[in-house]
């Protein structure tokens, strides 16, 4: 199973029972991190109630309204066990207590950029903080239901672009700054120089602004909100495209770590049962566009919270396609559910098995790739969103042809996985194993085609 993407994990000794596994470093590995973070968003929110962001309270007025929605948004709550890991207060309580301190806390965290805190440098990040916020009741039966709901997920998105339009101002800014605790800071700026040193090589000692196109003497770099440094460029030259005039060479598309590799796919397929299975029309939310890829082969890899979040282009070609589908944002894989498990932690299983899953539910990008070369026909990139890192924006047009290595397209406010999928009968290999610890750099080799087999 992947490791989680946490440079100063490997300094401390986390004991078993406050470990879970985090796919791609976006949470804490260790329990108590997490908790001691929520812990700060509740007591700040106790003592300084203030009124709800107006999408609040028209979220407020969608779940309420609806028996379902206020019935499962209760539950979920009560479904959370009342045993630690989930309930480590003093006096035992939870420390969300219900909905309604729920939409307290989010109206916390719409008023501010994700931060960079000692306690998250000391073994983890919470990057994405309403996932944190909601990580215990979204595991519940309820939760499960609740977060799947379609007019749940219409009002979700209102509150997402409220608070996405925060991250794009200059607001958003004040947590970029040199500060030991801020995003400049010695502690961040090791961490995000030391993801980016690994997946360029041995003995690499770039700097951050070797990596990524910035203004050191600024107080931000430069950057005039949170989304403009999520989604920095790189620097010139840096992270070339691999044998650029080569079209059997693939290029990775996204700065990532190897998740799965599956053959034969089918069109429909139970993705939401135990295992990693992929069905291609839910993952391309279209049946005609999901068919030339039937029997086909899936490459799926995860993003890291520090990492580099714009995407290129794997292949030379033409674009036929080009659309983000709409989808969930907090739904994540029922064998995630914590009221069967023990005390020691979640299911590993579950957490993993949801990056395949939220492939075909999440909000995603679907970019439909004809290539110049005749022996890889077809390719299909899905950018896939997490939790609040929903938002796909696609940088190229239908009809457009574009160079491999090009820019394609960008998460905003972070990022999470991604597929390429390739059509039945191409000869495609090398692709680097899954579970490796080590980011694949983007548009570096990922795999070459060779003539088809006959």
């Amino acid at each position: 199973m992947p490791e989680t993407d946490i440079p100063h994990e490997k300094d401390h000794h986390v004991p078993d029972e406050h470990q879970r596994q985090r796919v791609g470093g976006w949470m804490p590995v260790d329990q108590r991190i997490h908790h001691n973070w929520l812990k700060e968003q509740v007591k700040h929110v106790d003592k300084n109630p203030k009124e709800l962001h107006p999408a609040l309270k028209e979220f407020e007025a969608l779940v309420k309204g609806s028996p379902k929605l206020r019935m499962l948004s209760q539950a979920m709550f009560e479904e959370i066990p009342h045993r630690g890991p989930y309930a480590r207060d003093p006096v035992g309580h939870k420390q969300i207590r219900d909905f309604d301190h729920l939409l307290q806390v989010l109206n916390h965290i719409m008023g501010q950029g994700p931060g960079f805190t000692e306690h998250q440098a000391q073994m983890g990040l919470v990057g994405v903080p309403m996932n944190a916020t909601l990580d215990w009741p979204m595991a519940t039966p309820s939760g499960y239901a609740f977060f799947l709901d379609s007019d749940l997920n219409k009002g979700l998105k209102k509150v997402l672009n409220a608070w996405g339009k925060f991250l794009m101002s200059e607001e958003s800014a004040k947590v970029l700054t040199k500060h030991k605790t801020g995003w400049f800071g010695e502690l961040a700026i090791h961490d995000i120089v030391t993801v980016a040193n690994d997946a360029t090589g041995p003995d690499s000692k770039l700097t951050f602004e070797k990596c990524f196109k910035c203004e050191p003497s600024h107080p931000t770099y430069g950057y005039k909100s949170w989304d403009a440094f999520f989604t920095r460029e790189l620097q010139d030259g840096y992270r070339p495209t691999a044998s650029p005039e080569d079209d059997n060479i693939v290029a990775n598309a996204c700065e990532s770590k190897p998740f799965n590799l599956q053959h034969n796919v089918k069109l429909v397929d139970e993705f939401w049962t135990k295992g990693n299975k992929y069905s291609l029309i839910d993952m391309f939310a279209s049946k005609e566009v999901a068919a030339p890829f039937e029997g086909g082969t899936v490459y799926q890899a995860f993003l890291s919270a520090l990492s580099y979040h714009r995407w290129h282009t794997p292949v030379s070609g033409v674009v036929k396609k080009a659309f983000v589908a709409d989808g969930t944002y907090f739904s994540e894989k029922i064998s995630s559910a914590i009221v069967n498990t023990n005390d020691a932690a979640l299911s590993k299983a579950g957490l993993t098995n949801s990056q395949s899953y939220i492939a075909h539910l999440a909000t995603r990008a679907v970019i439909i790739i004809e290539a110049d070369n005749k022996d890889i026909g077809l390719v299909g990139f899905v950018g896939i969103g997490m939790d609040e890192v929903s938002t796909c924006e696609i940088t190229v047009k239908e009809g457009q042809h574009i160079k491999k290595g090009d820019q394609a397209g960008m998460f905003h406010f972070g990022g999470s996985s991604h597929t390429l999928t390739f059509q039945k009968g191409v000869n495609i290999s090398g692709f680097p194993k899954a579970g490796q610890t080590i980011n694949v750099p983007v548009r570096s080799h990922l795999a070459t085609v060779r003539k088809p087999n006959h």
